[in-house]
């Protein structure tokens, strides 16, 4: 009889999210993720990505050189949990805001499922990738030789997406998600009684022109055609009523997907920086990170997961024209190494946000993932 079935899986996922572990310290998630395996008899490698990412393989009974890799990320925000639910986070300040705990349950239940019933030809490659909240655990597993240990001739991801309904998903041909860049900007004046500003020289009036000028980067300098977000996040300036602060900081994001347009928008920002700050005598500080390059499916892998979804009786409707998200996954470095393609289930039409406090994985949708999964390996490996 076989282990996976809707009670198993949503056993598993209330753990994972009630133990939620942040970028390269999953070794708890690390750990359950590799018992379950052996459960299972799934062969594995342990301690990769930073020492808490797991790669496990399936062959097929049909033999077959060919090999595909399923990708899940696994883990968690410094998010405080605000739902009150028997599984939620028992971490206080980190939880599961964005499904990740439901994404490692869906790729677990694949495995065991592939594992004991392996009709297909050629291997299936299990990727359960760390970090990848803003710190880039996909980058790091590439850079570490994903591709050469466990070679595959394409590689595929998942996530759960609020504001569409279960049993719906979504497929892109190309662009699905914006490249991300990071920015914090340090202005230096020198402080003075609120009661004389012109005995100072102002931070604060200069950073609330710059918020104000680097919008109109977006609004006059990117063509219609395309799409750029800059969003300035965080504003942190003095501690006292009657004192005019001597610093402050600016912090925030630069999205796009044009590669050539993410320069652009990086020379200019520099420039608004030291042109204001010169203009209101001020010392600046800028330190610009460009972190995920753009996540871009590959169109004919693209066609053939919608092809699988769109056979599958648990999926009502495939979207093939909704706009990308101007969010970010690090799955691009995984996409810019092999052909590949990154697709949306439906979380449920009234979800929660992801990254809202309120957020929870939809334990309906976990047996919805496992079967694309199994269904696309066979599809793919048939």
């Amino acid at each position: 009889m076989s282990i996976i079935n809707s009670e198993t899986l949503r056993e598993w996922r209330h753990a994972f999210h009630r133990q939620p572990e942040t970028a390269f310290e999953e070794h708890r998630t690390s750990a359950r993720i590799a018992g379950i395996l052996d459960a299972a008899g799934i062969e594995k490698a342990t301690g990769l990505g930073g020492g808490t990412g797991v790669v496990a393989w399936v062959d097929g009974r049909h033999g077959g050189g060919r090999a595909i890799g399923l990708r899940a990320d696994i883990d968690a925000l410094d998010v405080s949990e605000a739902n009150t639910f028997a599984h939620a986070s028992q971490r206080p300040g980190k939880m599961h805001a964005c499904g990740h705990d439901g994404h490692t349950t869906m790729l677990l239940g694949a495995a065991c499922a592939l594992a004991e019933d392996p009709d297909f030809a050629g291997r299936v490659y299990f990727i359960f990738q760390p970090a990848e909240e803003n710190e880039g655990g996909g980058r790091v597993m590439v850079e570490e030789g994903l591709f050469e240990r466990f070679p595959m001739e394409a590689v595929y991801g998942v996530h759960n997406w609020p504001g569409m309904a279960v049993g719906e998903a979504a497929v892109h041909d190309a662009a699905v998600m914006a490249a991300f860049d990071v920015f914090t900007v340090k202005l230096t004046g020198s402080g003075c009684h609120a009661a004389m500003p012109h005995l100072g020289k102002d931070v604060v009036l200069a950073a609330c022109q710059l918020v104000n000028q680097l919008q109109g980067i977006v609004s006059r300098e990117v063509p219609a055609h395309q799409t750029a977000v800059m969003s300035v996040t965080q504003f942190h300036a003095g501690d006292a009523y009657n004192v005019m602060p001597e610093t402050v900081e600016l912090c925030g994001t630069v999205r796009c997907f044009d590669a050539e347009l993410r320069d652009h928008l990086e020379a200019r920002f520099r420039q608004a920086i030291a042109t204001m700050a010169t203009f209101h005598g001020l010392d600046a500080s800028v330190d610009y990170q460009s972190r995920y390059p753009a996540t871009f499916n590959t169109p004919a892998e693209a066609s053939r997961c919608a092809e699988v979804l769109e056979a599958m009786p648990d999926i009502r409707r495939v979207h093939r024209d909704l706009p990308p998200s101007m969010a970010s996954e690090d799955f691009a470095f995984m996409l810019q190494q092999r052909p590949g393609a990154y697709i949306w289930l439906g979380n449920g039409k009234d979800s929660a946000s992801l990254h809202n406090p309120k957020y929870d994985f939809n334990d309906a949708l976990a047996p919805i993932g496992v079967a694309y999964w199994t269904a696309l390996a066979r599809a793919l490996l048939g």
